[in-house]
């Protein structure tokens, strides 16, 4: 309500996933796509449907090539190694401890809740209690040709199983049973259960039994064993991923066996890409962990691959969302390329540390600079007017049905548009980098919207 009266907006929904809606309303009928929303900011005029967006799609490159790497360093070159593989002669590596590493460790009775402990300081909790293993145990298991297993009730989100400071394997899931077959000594050893999160989260590490199958005497249940608490990683809590605490670890050269092992640390360093494009680093290479520039935490990588099917060649918009819709990528690694923020780099010898858990190669990381290569987009004469024309005033009254839909483009700062490779007014098919000329078509179209593009061109943009 103003001084002047009543304003008033309206929005139409059509809530069929298949069929056009026609609506009558205010004196007028509108015509809804399936599936849509459309905005009437003075209850009579359209301004906007969610069917009918023009909006330009963006397709990004890498730049081809690595950047120098810093001059105080030897350059990171991948050199051959005595037995043929390959490795980076300016990547150093220190040893996680596995276990407990000292801090505010402590000991207790049973089993307890992963966030509980942790209180949201790390993702990583240590489980540590002690099996003593007899020559009868031994000899039955050589006799019989078997291993004992650990078993746990349920898991989440990654579980990983050590004795005596040896990964026996790994568990991942939401709230699944583990079964790990488990190699001991005689005399007393060492288990040690890493529970992880994966997210935010409401509950996590284990629940129900934990226990030890297969002896002659029958199950061990170490629920309700002594168990030594470690909160984090050493090196997490050490802060050996900043500049000014690289004296906390130590370091050594990386050698061909350092390579794949798990629960690693890695460092090298490296002069920022020339230029103001975005930097993205290449962890396609590597498996799970965390990764920081100069001691910025620039995320956590995991190298996942999507599964092969579930993927279609068409999206269609209208219907519910849900996780296996529009999927595409199938088959392929779910994410290789992380972010770095210009803000954090200096111009030569900037640090970059990785935490490895699984296994990866270093030596085939590599930094290097995006931008957008290719712009496309679509436009109907169905379509409405931008919501620019919405300012454009007569006498308190908006004029936009003699206002005509547009298509802008616009590349990258600092870059231009060099070349248009397809247009079309008719009826083309098709998407982004795969369109197709119709039945319908102008063909003067092209050839005016070069003329046009050169025109703009110094601009960034045209319309």
């Amino acid at each position: 309500m103003t001084g002047n009266g009543l304003i008033c907006s309206a929005f139409l929904a059509n809530i069929d996933e298949h069929k056009y809606a026609s609506v009558w309303i205010f004196g007028k009928s509108y015509n809804l796509p399936p599936w849509s929303v459309s905005i009437l900011p003075d209850c009579e005029n359209v301004a906007f449907n969610t069917a009918h967006v023009g909006a330009q799609t963006s397709v990004f490159t890498f730049e081809s090539g690595s950047p120098s790497h810093s001059s105080r360093h030897k350059p990171s070159l991948l050199l051959p190694g005595v037995d043929g593989s390959y490795f980076s002669s300016t990547w150093w590596t220190s040893k996680e401890i596995i276990g407990t590493w000292g801090g505010e460790s402590f000991a207790t009775q049973g089993i307890l809740e992963h966030l509980n402990v942790t209180k949201d300081t790390s993702d990583y909790l240590w489980y540590t209690t002690s099996v003593n293993i007899s020559d009868e145990d031994v000899g039955f298991w050589s006799s019989k040709g078997v291993l004992p297993a650990l078993k746990i009730d349920r898991i989440r989100d990654v579980a990983r199983v050590f004795v005596n400071g040896e990964l026996a394997g790994s568990q991942v899931g939401h709230w699944v049973s583990l079964k790990q077959p488990v190699q001991f000594v005689q005399g007393l050893n060492k288990l040690t259960l890493l529970s992880e999160i994966v997210g935010l989260q409401d509950g996590a590490g284990f629940r129900g039994q934990v226990k030890l199958t297969g002896l002659p005497n029958g199950d061990i249940d170490l629920t309700h064993s002594v168990w030594t608490y470690q909160v984090g990683l050493k090196g997490e809590f050490s802060m050996i991923y900043a500049p000014e605490k690289q004296a906390c670890a130590e370091w050594s050269g990386m050698q061909i066996d350092d390579i794949l092992s798990p629960f690693t640390w890695y460092k090298t360093m490296f002069d920022a890409p020339k230029g103001t494009d975005p930097v993205a680093i290449y962890l396609g290479s590597m498996g799970k962990g965390q990764a920081w520039v100069n001691g910025h935490l620039i995320g956590r990588y995991w190298s996942l691959v999507a599964p092969e099917s579930g993927c279609s060649s068409s999206c269609n918009y209208p219907g519910a969302y849900s996780e296996s819709k529009c999927q595409s990528n199938c088959g392929m690694p779910t994410q290789s390329w992380y972010h770095i923020p210009r803000e954090w780099l200096q111009e030569s010898d900037n640090l970059l540390v990785l935490f490895e858990e699984t296994g990866g190669d270093p030596s085939k990381i590599s930094l290097e600079v995006h931008y957008t290569k290719t712009i496309c987009s679509r436009i109907s004469e169905s379509y409405y007017p931008p919501l620019s024309a919405w300012s454009r005033l007569t006498s308190g009254r908006v004029l936009v049905d003699t206002i005509a839909p547009e298509l802008r483009l616009r590349c990258d700062d600092g870059h231009l548009i060099t070349k248009i490779t397809f247009a079309s007014y008719g009826t083309p098919s098709g998407g982004c980098q795969n369109f197709s000329e119709g039945k319908c078509h102008a063909l003067s179209t092209l050839a005016l919207v070069s003329e046009r593009g050169q025109q703009r061109m110094r601009n960034q943009c045209f319309e």
